[in-house]
């Protein structure tokens, strides 16, 4: 299935019913009163975050909802039947935002939460309703109110355990193929992944989930390369794992200009857990590593570990670590219960 992670869409609510304008017509009654019913409401457009979803593919191809309008009022007192809501079914972790893309209007993060796009308009009152003791016989109705209507944009901000992290050709999808069972393109060229995958790790028969996105290189807050729409999905980690490329170039400088771009991105980003892994340390001289490793802790980096996903050289020890923080970070953020109070 193809990912997309930003889609607009049309929604339009449905419109009230009318009222009806009716009397009363009965054998030996010449004078029947309104009977006229009331018009039915129209129907909802609501968003619903649903299990199993982690793309928009469905709203590129379909991008006008509307809901059915609330049927007329008729006579005898018979009220018109209510119109049928849209639900539009999206993923856990989907911002809705108006059409200026930056006002929030919700933000699904948990299965199941519902919100209404655009709420039905009410039905009109039929005739019988506007009786009075002075107007016996009214012949007014009102019109059904006229339902909502906008553009919104849906974006994805996928919601993973730990996020992966790194430059271009930094062995972010060879790593993520190793330990899981995700099976991102893997080449030896820059931007191979253009779009994040996801993958459920296991280790020590516990399980969690990571994202990896697309390499970022300088500039990529301001939306360089693949720019902000990626840095988005990694928003909602718990923590991060920073590949860095130990055959690179210059590997300290290639991690000060990821966390530059984390700390002007925004969003909390740049003081998430960060982990540092040396990667492709297979192909290195011996020792060389363990010498970038020191430079690194010496340009201000925390924790640092080697590792090599072709041979598995530090791939279960790394494992281990990123779900001990992970544990740590569900258990700060568990709602803490207050003790009952004990009665005899």
């Amino acid at each position: 299935m193809k990912f997309l992670d930003q889609a607009k869409i049309f929604t339009r609510s449905g419109h009230g019913g009318p009222g009806s304008v009716s009397f009363r017509r009965e054998a030996h009654v010449p004078f029947g009163g309104p009977d006229g019913g009331d018009g039915g409401r129209g129907g909802d457009v609501i968003a619903r975050a649903v299990a199993g979803l982690n793309t928009l593919i469905d709203y590129r191809y379909q991008q006008h909802f509307k809901a059915q309008p609330g049927r007329p009022g008729a006579g005898r007192d018979r009220s018109g039947a209510s119109g049928d809501h849209v639900v539009l079914k999206l993923p856990v972790g989907t911002q809705i935002l108006a059409d200026d893309q930056e006002t929030v209007l919700a933000d699904l993060m948990h299965e199941g939460q519902e919100f209404i796009l655009a709420k039905g308009g009410a039905g009109g009152k039929g005739n019988a309703f506007f009786k009075s003791s002075t107007n016996r016989a009214p012949r007014k109705s009102q019109p059904g109110e006229t339902g909502q209507e906008m553009w919104v944009w849906l974006r994805l901000k996928l919601i993973a355990d730990a996020g992966l992290l790194g430059l271009p050709n930094a062995g972010k999808s060879t790593f993520l193929s190793t330990v899981s069972a995700a099976r991102p393109k893997i080449a030896d060229y820059p931007f191979t992944t253009l779009h994040p995958n996801l993958g459920v790790v296991g280790v020590d028969e516990r399980e969690f989930v990571m994202a990896d996105i697309p390499g970022l290189i300088e500039g990529a807050h301001t939306g360089a390369g693949l720019g902000t729409r990626f840095l988005g999905h990694v928003e909602r980690c718990r923590v991060l794992l920073h590949l860095v490329d130990v055959t690179g170039d210059d590997p300290v400088a290639a991690w000060r200009t990821l966390r530059d771009e984390l700390a002007a991105y925004g969003g909390g980003l740049a003081d998430k857990r960060e982990i540092i892994a040396l990667s492709k340390c297979d192909a290195a001289p011996d020792g060389y590593a363990d010498d970038v490793a020191e430079a690194l802790r010496a340009a201000g980096a925390g924790e640092v570990t080697n590792l090599s996903s072709v041979s598995g050289s530090g791939v279960r020890t790394l494992l281990r670590r990123l779900i001990a923080v992970i544990d740590d970070a569900r258990a700060a953020d568990a709602p803490k219960q207050e003790p009952v109070p004990w009665s005899p």
